[in-house]
């Protein structure tokens, strides 16, 4: 085994004298509590390594010993509805052994080793198998099974099976006789977490991540297997919009990790999610997430290495076959972390102090996103969706600047709205998203063939209102001629009936895709028949006058999921109050109804 002595610290980094070879990222032990840590550069007489833990007590002279493999997490049932910290070591079983404090000495199993799983067979002895194929699946709760695989990098002839029974963790569960002899596989693997998972092809992503925000859905979707970057300054409701997104979203598996938040706002993730109710089955959401805990007290290495344990479950499940979602919260935190440890070493910075290598981790990161087919011939998909904290709201900082280079869907987050108390506080004139080509067909589904040109109107109406607010500032918004008054209304009822929801309400907190479609369509057909009727001579603050307009901005809240035939009544009360401010307009403007495919 190989040894080294060490010489030189500074915070989580120090420097030994190796006796031995030394591997880069290989993992290993510091001092006599045996810290977990990492090989991070190497030199012909010096050794560099991170340390995930509390170096206090460290002193020159310590031991570093080698592994000989890399930093791994193992994956396996028991992940589900767990809370880890950053190196994958579960927090309820350290509090058992250590209190409330995690000790230098916290070595526990990644995974309960003394939990029984029933096993259910699915092939037979002198079955000819190949990587990622299913051996059986494993009992994980009501209506979920965790599919015990062959790794991606065998294929033989299954020389003996486990019959259907219980086990524990540790047991084998089948013999493979490949070419290279007598392969064991278990209940569980491990896996190197800055390796990314095998697959057998790329594909292009198609359907969006519903996620019941109509901000996000209608205008800026994410897709399946996509990435996303979320900015927003402090106050802004980044984390609020994140835990709203992981209980809703229509993910199989959600991973949400926790990276350098504060420590009131883990506590907050950490007691609330297990009581929440998955709105899918009625069962606690906690039984289909896998939490990552990182607080900004906990050692920045650790910090440094929970985004890669989190995808490294996530591509774990996608390989499972299961569509899956990543919440990371937040990136800057991440990426503080790198520049800690690239001062410790000495490095030159860049921009803003973070080290040249920003931009390539952060690329690193976000391609492990992705929709593929599996090695086991199954269509699944990671999606990530990373928050971003820039300093003073500041959107050309490195972290947020880099980031949007690397993501498809970018949801910018405005103070002003946030401090209105307008939620989602996504400002929609600086937020963009690239995936609508490949999602504008299934939105299609719902929407009709005019769905797409009914978001486009949409967009151009609000560019249109940031445009005449600056020139009512300056003249006033009654000295603006009526078409651009009409425009004002129209893009405030816009926003108020269709881009504000309210997390409070049982109604409007997720909103169906039937019902996005729904409520673009109204909100299209108010805005196209109020410029026809005010070109006609009708005066714009009339529209206001309408009843029927409040009830047009609160039908997210008074019209349910399940009863979207509603829109339709609203839409035949909304012509008859346009016909009854100008008789006979329906016929006279010479606007047609259009075809809802």
């Amino acid at each position: 085994m190989s040894r080294a002595e060490v010489f030189w610290l500074s915070g989580p980094v120090i420097k030994a004298r190796p006796e031995g070879d030394f591997r880069i990222k290989e993992a290993v032990y510091v001092g006599p509590d045996r810290l977990t840590a990492e090989v991070i550069r190497l030199d012909t007489d010096c050794i560099t390594v991170q340390v995930f833990e509390d170096t206090t007590g460290l002193r020159p002279g310590s031991i570093v010993e080698g592994s000989g493999a890399p930093l791994t997490v193992e994956l396996g049932p028991g992940m589900l509805g767990n809370i880890f910290d950053g190196i994958q070591r579960p927090l309820p079983a350290v509090a058992k052994g250590c209190g409330d404090f995690i000790a230098a000495s916290a070595d526990v199993p990644r995974l309960d080793r003394d939990r029984e799983w029933p096993f259910r067979p699915a092939l037979s002895p002198g079955d000819g198998v190949r990587g990622g194929e299913s051996l059986g699946t494993v009992s994980e709760g009501p209506d979920r099974y965790h599919r015990i695989t062959v790794p991606a990098n065998l294929a033989g002839t299954l020389e003996w099976l486990a019959p259907e029974g219980v086990y524990r963790l540790d047991a084998p569960l089948a013999k493979l006789r490949t070419q290279q002899g007598i392969a064991d596989i278990g209940m569980y693997c491990r896996w190197p977490i800055r390796v990314p998972r095998p697959f057998r092809k790329r594909l292009q992503p198609e359907r969006p991540l519903m996620t019941g925000q109509r901000i996000i859905d209608t205008l800026f979707p994410i897709a399946k297997g996509g990435a996303s970057a979320m900015p927003g300054g402090f106050g802004t409701g980044k984390t609020v919009l994140q835990q709203t997104l992981a209980k809703w979203c229509d993910a199989d598996v959600i991973v949400y990790i926790g990276c350098g938040e504060r420590g009131n706002e883990m506590a907050g993730v950490l007691e609330e999610f297990p009581q929440l109710e998955d709105p899918r089955s009625g069962r606690p959401l906690i039984e289909r997430m896998v939490l990552i805990a990182n607080t900004s007290n906990m050692p920045v290495a650790a910090r440094e290495a929970c985004i890669y344990t989190g995808i490294t479950i996530g591509e774990y499940f996608r390989d499972q076959g299961l569509h899956v979602a990543l919440f990371a919260d937040s990136i800057s935190r991440w990426a503080e972390a790198l520049r800690e440890i690239s001062g410790r070493l000495e490095e030159l910075p860049a921009e803003e102090g973070y080290p040249a290598y920003l931009p390539s981790r952060l690329a690193e990161f976000f391609e492990r996103a992705g929709r593929v087919t599996t090695h086991g011939g199954e269509q699944s998909s990671l999606t990530v969706v990373g928050t971003v904290s820039p300093p003073g709201g500041d959107f050309s900082e490195p972290v947020t600047g880099h980031a949007r280079r690397y993501v498809k869907s970018f949801h910018a987050l405005d103070r002003d709205r946030a401090q209105a108390r307008f939620y989602p506080a996504i400002h929609p004139l600086q937020s963009y998203s690239e995936y609508l080509p490949s999602t504008a067909r299934w939105w299609q589904q719902y929407g009709g063939v005019l769905w797409a040109e009914r978001r486009e109107r949409l967009l151009t109406l609000l560019q249109e209102q940031a445009r005449l607010e600056k020139m009512a500032k300056i003249v006033g918004r009654d000295a603006l001629q009526a078409g651009q008054r009409t425009t004002l209304i129209c893009a405030d009822i816009a926003v108020e009936g269709l881009l504000r929801q309210s997390a409070f309400s049982d109604t409007d907190r997720y909103c169906s895709p039937q019902k996005q479609a729904a409520m673009l369509e109204l909100v299209d057909f108010f805005v196209q028949r109020a410029q026809t009727l005010v070109g006609q001579g009708l005066e714009p603050e009339s529209l206001l006058a309408l009843p029927v307009v409040r009830r047009l901005q609160r039908m997210g809240e008074e019209i349910s999921n399940d009863a979207v035939d509603d829109f339709e009544t609203l839409r035949h009360e909304l012509e008859d109050a346009f016909d009854a401010l100008v008789p006979g307009s329906a016929s006279a403007s010479g606007v047609t109804r259009e075809v809802r495919a």
